[in-house]
Parts: structure tokens; sequence; C-alpha cells
């Protein structure tokens, strides 16, 4: 699990580090800076792969740009001759600092420095002062594949804080990748950046709850979320609950609606609500074993109701405090609703308000539950999500 993020010229975050949890939630205004903190970990994870490009950010959710637009660049402040990232476990750290080519902005990124530490030895260290041959290419990568061969047990550390790295992503999920209509234009597995593949990704969960209480346990609670339905599985035959002129996938996700008659009492992911949609969606990332160990979620929010979003908040909590082989996960939240759903007396879930200060620059600061706060929210009886809209906890906009 990353423990410390240090993120220095990258877009509006000028330097800032902060110390994740298993679960992180940023609140904040629009603009403050939150997907840039996404995307600044998906720039690191890309570094960690050995190789920046528009492929390889693409590949991890980050959004593409011109050179300029990805180095800090306030009036105030000497722009910075190049952008500096690190993470860090209990028990490794990786760190990189990168340049853009002004010239060219479909040319990889150079490395200028790159350090890998596990267990107090320095595995790698790089820098821009020797005459690298070839300063586009991430020498950390290439060291974690010489320690997987020389079976290196040793470096242990690094090898799985490199790991965690590479295979960080950022999903944005969309309404018709979800219900299946239009392809994902970034296919992984269990599920591709915007959705797509959800009803393979259920059918592989399924296969697994026969030797999997928790995953049992878990669908169970999914359905607690949906007031309608009775239950929910896939099928490949579509025939009579989607429409010929629909287009689908192989798979398709299958809801029986309780309160119809049996003969009409199915519809698919094509009429379902697209709510349930993204719970199933976040329910996937969470609970299969082909997810990241570490990944983002932009906009966990969108298209729930409000008393919804909450119940899905408190269920993720749920999760990560029963499941040992939870992920890390980092996610952006708007809905005020979604804190109330929260428990931040565990340490493991925390909560970072995002702001840009009087210059511009981007904030990070986590909210820890203090006794004053503790008792605005006992003796007025004030829940956490009216705190924050009433500007206790920060994160809101200056209108």
């Amino acid at each position: 699990m990353l423990t410390q993020i240090t993120i220095r010229n990258f877009k509006s975050i000028l330097d800032q580090e902060f110390f994740p949890g298993l679960m992180n939630i940023f609140i904040g205004a629009n603009g403050s800076g939150k997907s840039n903190i996404l995307e600044a970990i998906g720039v690191l994870s890309s570094s960690a792969s050995g190789t920046v490009d528009d492929e390889s950010l693409q590949r991890r959710g980050v959004r593409l740009g011109i050179p300029g637009l990805y180095k800090s660049a306030f009036k105030e402040k000497r722009t910075a001759p190049h952008l500096f990232f690190e993470a860090k476990t209990d028990n490794a750290q990786y760190s990189v600092a990168l340049n853009h080519s002004k010239e060219n902005s479909c040319a990889a990124w150079e490395y200028q420095t790159e350090e890998l530490i596990s267990d107090d030895e320095i595995i790698l260290k790089r820098s821009s002062k020797k005459n690298n041959k070839n300063n586009q290419q991430g020498y950390a990568a290439l060291k974690r594949v010489d320690m997987i061969e020389n079976n290196s047990y040793v470096n242990a550390s690094g090898i799985d804080l490199l790991n965690t790295l590479q295979n960080y992503a950022i999903y944005y999920p969309n309404t018709p990748v979800l219900r299946g209509i239009i392809p994902d234009l970034q296919p992984r597995a269990p599920v591709g950046l915007s959705g797509g593949r959800l009803a393979d990704a259920i059918i592989e969960l399924q296969h697994l709850i026969s030797t999997d209480a928790f995953i049992e346990d878990a669908f169970d609670d999914i359905l607690t979320l949906i007031d309608w339905a009775s239950s929910f599985d896939t099928t490949s035959n579509g025939k009579s609950i989607l429409s010929p002129s629909v287009a689908r996938t192989k798979n398709i996700i299958r809801f029986t609606d309780k309160y119809m008659k049996t003969k009409n009492n199915q519809i698919s992911a094509y009429d379902a609500s697209e709510g349930l949609l993204y719970i199933l969606f976040c329910s996937v990332l969470l609970l299969s074993p082909s997810s990241p160990r570490c990944f983002a979620i932009d906009n966990l929010d969108q298209a729930l109701n409000p008393r919804l979003i909450l119940n899905l908040a408190q269920l993720l909590c749920k999760w990560f405090t029963q499941d040992k082989k939870s992920p890390q996960l980092f996610f952006t939240a708007h809905n005020p609703a979604v804190l109330d759903g929260l428990n931040l007396t565990d340490d493991r879930i925390r909560l970072f308000t995002v702001d840009r200060n009087n210059q511009g620059h981007t904030e990070i600061s986590r909210i820890v539950m203090t006794e004053e706060l503790l008792k605005l929210s006992s003796e007025k009886g004030w829940a956490l999500s009216r705190l924050w809209l009433m500007g206790h906890l920060g994160g809101v906009p200056n209108v």
C-alpha cells in the first residue's frame, strides 16, 4: 500500500505531499485539482513502467495535453525545469523527475533523475548529471525484471512497490459503455476504464461465490442497494429482453423486477437505471481479484441519488475493513451525502479536502475528526455533510 505521495510542479500542484490510507476520498470545489492528484499518480505509474508517453498515460486514464499544460506555470513563480513525483510504502520508495519536450508533444518524456530504494538499500540511483544514453527509458522497470529473474527476494519490497504503481489506473465510467452499447476505448481486466466488459466481470465473480464466502455476502449486500430488483445475473441470450436494433455485447446483465409479472419482469442493462450500473461497476472493481492493487475512480458519486451514495459509501467502508485483500482506492466526489457514509474513526479510511490558495496552488489537507468537529456534530446534531457545506472542513468554492 502507498503510504506517502509527493507531487511537485504538476499542473496546479506546485509542491504537495500527503499520506494516504487504504480508502481515500478527495472533496473540493470544481477546478481545485482533485483529478490532478489522481493523474499525478498516473504519471508516476507510467514512469515506473519504463516509458512516459501518450499511449502509456492514456492507458492509465490520464488526460492528454500539450507539454506546457503538464507543468505548473504560476505567474509569481519561475517555471521549474522538471516535474517530480515520489511514492513510498513502509519499506520502499520510488521517485522520478521528468521533462517533456516542447518541440514534439508526441515524444516520450525524458527522465532527469530516478531512484528506487528497497529495505534501506539503494537499488537504483540515476542522475541528470550523468550522460544517460537513453533518457526516455526508465531504468527502474528494467531493474525490476532483473530482480524477478534473479529471484531477488531480498528486494521484494521494491518489486512490490513497482508492481503496485505499474498497474494503477484511473476509472471514469460512462453510461453507454456500462450499458454495453458502445465499446470501451481502454479495455482492461476486470473492467475497462469506462466500464467495458462489466457483464463478463460479474460472471467471473459469480464463479467465485462457491469458494469465497466474502464475495457471496457481498452480492447480497449489493442487492440491498437495489430496492426494486429481487436478483441480477447475466445471459448470452438477450432476445426476450433486448431489441435486435440495439447494439450489444456477447453477455448482457439481466435484472429481475420484483414488482412485475413473471413473464415480463426481466430487463437488461440497456433499460436499467444508470445508478444501478455504477454500483455494479464500483462493486466489481472492489471485489475482483483481477483488479489493480491500487486504482482511482474519478467522480464516484455521479448518477447516484444522495441516499444511495451514502449507503454505497457505507458498504465500501464495510468491505475495506472486512477484507484483508482489499485494494487501495482513491476517488473524488462532489455529493455531500458521501461523507455521511464514511467511518473516519477507522484510520484506513481517510478524507482529504482539496483547495486552491490565493496564489492558485492546489493544497491537500486531511480531515481528522478532532474534538472540535465531534463537538459540533454531537451538540448541534450536524452531519459531516452539513459541516462541509457550511465551510467547516474546507474544500468549498469561494462563491
